[in-house]
């Protein structure tokens, strides 16, 4: 799957956006070792505490179907459907990223590459809880 591919998906994920409250809708699409793709989009809660995000929502799908190994992640957002501009995950999709995936997970924002060690160079992990 090219990387155009994997940002059309995160955009078809994100017009499943439940975003009342911020209006931002964002799809992820995340790129499994085996080749498939699982596809997740923001899903909001008046108690903002208990929203989730798109990436986590992808990962948890993945992980909840016995997949642990990924390649590549695209994510897009916007408010009014111009995905042109990069969206980056928050910290909390970051992290959970960071339990599956290693540090070359390729993280795919618009037409930017980057690393997920890029955005969490000192990430927390089992090697911390020893």
């Amino acid at each position: 799957m090219t990387d155009k591919e994997l940002l059309a998906e995160a955009e078809k994920a994100a017009a499943n956006s439940y975003s009342k409250y911020s209006r931002f809708r964002v799809g992820a699409a995340l790129l499994a070792e085996d080749g498939r793709v699982f596809t997740g989009c923001n899903i909001e809660n008046a108690s903002y505490s208990l929203t989730n995000c798109a990436e986590r929502t992808a990962v948890f799908k993945a992980v909840s179907e016995g997949v642990t190994s990924f390649r590549a992640i695209a994510v897009v957002g916007s408010p009014d459907g111009d995905f042109s501009r990069p969206c980056q995950p928050c910290g909390a999709c970051l992290q959970v990223l960071s339990e599956f995936c290693g540090d070359d997970l390729m993280v795919i924002l618009s037409n930017s590459w980057f690393k997920l060690s890029d955005f969490l160079p000192m990430r927390f992990g089992a090697d911390n809880l020893k």
